[in-house]
């Protein structure tokens, strides 16, 4: 057996109506969180004020920052100030992956001073954070990036036309609280594309060449789950019981993410993500098929035997439900239920968000810098990634 390390966060809660739970859980971590949140704003007589009520009765002073859009350095920046002048101790991430990567961002610096690009990989200068971060609580309403269990925040920065990480494990939360009856009034679009990301890095986890037993067994168990669950919540975002699947999909994502990296529809959703105005969960969805499919041609024409193919047919089976199709059978069938997902799912094709034949030779170079890139398990050329990103948006 090849040496691995598996990290996670040290506590999961998780289950309907663990929202209860939040301002007991808080009340052991500090006495005045900045709360970010992408979901509402304080007043509107929603989840967040039922959040600021939690925290009121366990006497824990609040401080609301909204996120809107992507999670940029500068977005970090301005919730750091407001975290600082308002004394908060610790930090809770409500809401979608940008929320939580925010928090998470915030959480981190709080502790270890600076600023995000005195950090961040690739495009800053990548120093280590040496103190864990302030205490803080994931609590997703999104089942997608899986955020709440990862080590790293995804940043983007405008001015470097690209996205890269804040990494470190002294990021991990230390509450993941998961309740899937808050993602019940989520819009059908963003459970579409959150859903499909989980699903993506579930696939991406488990044909990673960082690849190991633990995260294989999570990303299996994941795929199982997205694949039943992800038709049913798209067609009716009221099943709890879907939408509990899919959670504990996002949950299994994440940790399979963090420890064992991701592929080229990451690779590329880093640069779309920072130079086009597309939702990172429907870039990843609707270069999902696409990737599998050139990562496949390229396997089986580098060699017959390669046992990534092998781990292709696993992840057919678990799509489709059916165990005993042969390897060849199997790896078809797994990309194409994963293309009639994305159509029954309606994910819009890139061309929607401005991405043309001329942007793609800039976009497929900065993908090849991305973090994600050098765990595809096969290395594209740059012709098969010009090839996924016109398909994906439906420019050949």
């Amino acid at each position: 057996m090849d040496a691995f390390e598996f990290r996670g966060v040290s506590r999961i809660v998780c289950g309907r109506g663990a929202f209860a739970q939040l301002g007991t859980l808080a009340s052991a971590l500090g006495r005045a969180a900045l709360v970010v949140t992408n979901v509402g704003e304080p007043g509107d007589g929603g989840s967040v004020d039922r959040l600021a009520r939690e925290l009121a009765q366990q006497h824990i002073g609040s401080c609301f920052w909204t996120q809107r859009g992507e999670p940029e350095i500068a977005h970090v920046e301005q919730a750091l100030d407001a975290a600082r002048r308002a004394g908060c101790d610790m930090v809770v991430g409500f809401g979608g992956g940008s929320a939580i990567d925010i928090a998470k961002a915030v959480a981190g610096l709080l502790s270890n001073g600076g600023s995000p690009l005195d950090y961040m990989e690739v495009i800053g200068q990548g120093r280590p954070l040496l103190r864990p971060a302030a205490p803080w609580i994931a609590v997703p309403t999104t089942a997608g990036t899986g955020a709440e269990v990862t080590h790293n925040a995804v940043l983007t920065c405008p001015e470097k036309h690209f996205k890269a990480s804040l990494r470190s494990h002294h990021l991990l939360a230390t509450v993941a609280l998961l309740d899937a009856e808050l993602g019940v009034g989520v819009p059908p679009a963003v459970t579409a594309a959150s859903g499909m990301d989980a699903l993506c890095q579930l696939i991406e986890s488990y044909t990673s060449k960082r690849a190991q037993p633990i995260t294989d067994a999570l990303a299996l168990q994941g795929i199982t789950l997205a694949a039943r669950a992800l038709p049913r919540v798209g067609a009716d975002g009221r099943d709890v019981g879907a939408r509990e699947d899919m959670a504990l999909a996002a949950l299994l994502s994440g940790l399979t993410l963090a420890n064992a990296g991701l592929g080229a529809v990451h690779g590329l959703a880093a640069p779309l993500g920072a130079n086009l105005p597309v939702p990172h969960g429907t870039a990843c969805a609707a270069m999902l098929p696409h990737v599998m499919a050139a990562n496949v041609a390229a396997l089986r024409a580098a060699s017959s035997g390669q046992p990534s193919l092998d781990r292709y047919a696993t992840i057919g089976r678990a799509l489709t439900g059916q165990s005993a199709l042969p390897e060849a059978e199997a790896i078809d069938a797994g990309i194409r239920f994963t293309l009639d997902l994305v159509r029954q799912l309606r994910i819009p094709p890139l061309a929607d968000y401005g991405l043309t034949a001329e942007r793609i030779p800039e976009l497929v170079a900065l993908g090849r810098r991305a973090s994600s890139m050098r765990y595809n398990p096969v290395e594209l050329s740059e012709a098969a990634l010009a090839d996924v990103l016109r398909q994906a948006a439906q420019l050949a």
